[in-house]
């Protein structure tokens, strides 16, 4: 990637008056606390610190001589989405480099490949994310031959969309040195070409290590450039608050660099990626609030299995469209334990993915038995709980244990679960009602870049089980749906409360930053069509006028 110098447009864009005064006036602004209770208000009077100082009815006498006022024409106001599960540099390096995402065939993916390298003649690796054999009806992986074809005179790398497997032109297999004698590393899989020991091309889980270390590093200012951007593409989108799973070291860097210089906008909880980079970054522990509570390193990210659609996820019984494989458990249960420990005795706060339901059933116990060690307030955290052993639900609720889900997954990955786990092994999977019925706090995120960082999708999946056609009428094993209240807390107040943020920030009520998101309809009566149609008109962090509909970037208003 080209260096990019983008701090002098980024300052000009973060520039703003300070924080004054301010009455929000005439909107329908509606707030949850942790339970789903609503409540309702028309105003929003905000001090000179940009907290909000008291919320309005319409009966209220309004305040007399503020600084600003801001007239809301009846607009619909929520606070800002908590995002609990996205990585923050993927959005923006995902927006700035190569994106199969949308592609619907091998053929699509191809030609996009080979446009984008002939248009860029200056990388030396072409590299991009977002493919899935899935969406295009591929039935297999597809393979180094496929890449090679478009292609070959230098390496390319694609990403799976899931981020848990690479797909690689034989450039790439030979900058690494990955050949037939390469052994698969623990926790990981290269694929063979049937027949042979040779590399097919994709590299699954832990395998993908093999290969990433032969890529160049993006340099500082590539960095900041995809903070930049994610920054830009989740406050239009109304999330003000997000965790960030698998920070590294370099991330936390460019983070800390927009809070020096005055362009970190949103608030990042921050989870390193894996026990050496929480040392990195956190030294003897999580770090303090910085930046006016906008960032914070919370704890660590740890990975337990894999993902469904790469076959990875760690599974109780073989997978149905692959009856001898059963996935793949990325450490073991005493690594798992050792890691988890360390963490837990530095008071790092410990978020584990785990998608298959052995995966889950695993993280549990380890949680259920260093609870007994650790005691306190910890808040495990399991990422995704997509397959659940029915048996083991109860489990998160009693273990204390925060569930932390995307809904888009179940919309995303229904025909492919129903393929890799059978009919008469649905009844855990993406079990939100089930989950937050046992007694676990349940919290909603996107993952993106895995999916779109769009959170009204989320919410109308919640709330429906269907997708953005309208499938399955009635929706996906539809006990499992949540209430609109309970997916809106899930989104805001619970998920503050996951990454210790409930003091500071996921609710609209005295004494909290006003972060809120202006929207042009409520999402507590929208229909699930409705809901996937909502516009982010205004977005707002700690009583400042971050995003602004119709405007870009540079030029959007900023403050009041």
């Amino acid at each position: 990637m080209k260096p990019l110098h983008i701090l002098p447009l980024l300052l000009l864009a973060g520039a703003s008056p300070a924080v004054a005064d301010t009455l929000v006036d005439n909107i329908q602004g509606v707030s949850v606390d942790r339970d789903g209770k609503v409540t309702r208000f028309t105003g929003i009077w905000i001090d000179d610190d940009g907290r909000v100082k008291e919320l309005l009815d319409r009966r209220d006498k309004r305040p007399q001589g503020t600084d600003f006022a801001v007239d809301g024409k009846g607009a619909y106001v929520i606070p800002g989405l908590v995002d609990s599960h996205l990585h923050v540099m993927g959005i923006g390096f995902g927006a700035l480099t190569l994106d199969l995402s949308g592609t619907r065939s091998l053929a699509e993916a191809q030609a996009a490949i080979r446009d984008y390298a002939a248009k860029n003649p200056d990388r030396k690796w072409i590299v991009g994310r977002g493919w899935n054999q899935e969406t295009w009806g591929l039935g297999r992986f597809p393979t180094a031959a496929e890449l090679d074809a478009v292609v070959a005179d230098r390496p390319v790398l694609m990403e799976r969309v899931d981020g848990h497997a690479h797909w690689a032109n034989s450039a790439a297999l030979a900058a690494a040195g990955i050949n037939a004698t390469t052994a698969d590393p623990a926790g990981g899989r290269i694929e063979r070409i049937a027949g042979s020991r040779a590399p097919a091309g994709v590299l699954v889980d832990n395998a993908m290590g093999l290969i990433a270390s032969a890529v160049p590093a993006p340099r500082p200012d590539d960095r900041d450039l995809a903070l930049a951007k994610a920054q830009e593409i989740l406050l239009a989108n109304g999330i003000t608050a997000a965790a960030d799973m698998g920070t590294t070291i370099e991330d936390w860097q460019s983070m800390r660099r927009a809070g020096d210089a005055g362009w970190l906008r949103m608030r990042i909880m921050a989870y390193a990626g894996g026990p050496e980079a929480m040392e990195l970054i956190g030294g003897p522990g999580p770090s303090p609030w910085l930046y006016e509570d906008k960032l914070r390193l919370n704890g660590v990210k740890l990975y337990m299995d894999g993902a469904l659609g790469s076959r990875g996820a760690w599974l109780k019984a073989p997978y149905a469209d692959d009856p001898r494989n059963t996935g793949l458990p990325i450490v073991s249960g005493t690594q798992l334990r050792n890691i988890m420990s360390r963490a837990a005795l530095d008071k790092f706060q410990v978020a584990v993915h785990a998608i298959g339901d052995r995966g889950n059933a695993e993280v549990l116990s380890a949680i259920e038995e260093l609870g007994e060690t650790y005691k306190g307030d910890r808040r495990w955290r399991i990422e995704h709980a997509q397959v659940v052993d029915p048996a083991d639900i109860a489990r998160f609720g009693k273990s204390g244990t925060i569930a932390s889900m995307q809904p888009v997954h179940q919309t995303s990955d229904r025909l492919m679960a129903e393929a890799r786990l059978g009919p008469s092994r649905l009844a855990g999977a993406y079990a939100w009602r089930s989950i937050d019925n046992g007694g676990s706090m349940l919290v909603f995120g996107t993952d993106a870049p895995v999916e779109s960082s769009d959170p009204f999708a989320g919410l109308a999946a919640a709330i429906s089980r269907t997708g953005p056609d309208g499938q399955p009428f009635g929706g996906w094993f539809p006990g499992e749906t949540v209430s609109r209240e309970a997916a809106l807390a899930a989104y805001t107040a619970a998920g503050a409360y996951a990454g210790f943020g409930e003091s500071r920030f996921g609710e609209i009520k005295p004494g909290l930053p006003a972060d809120f998101v202006v929207l042009d309809r409520d999402p507590l009566l929208a229909t699930p069509e409705d809901l996937r149609r909502s516009k982010v008109l205004q977005t707002w962090v700690g009583g400042e006028r971050v995003y602004m509909a119709g405007t870009t970037a540079a030029s959007a208003p900023v403050g009041r």
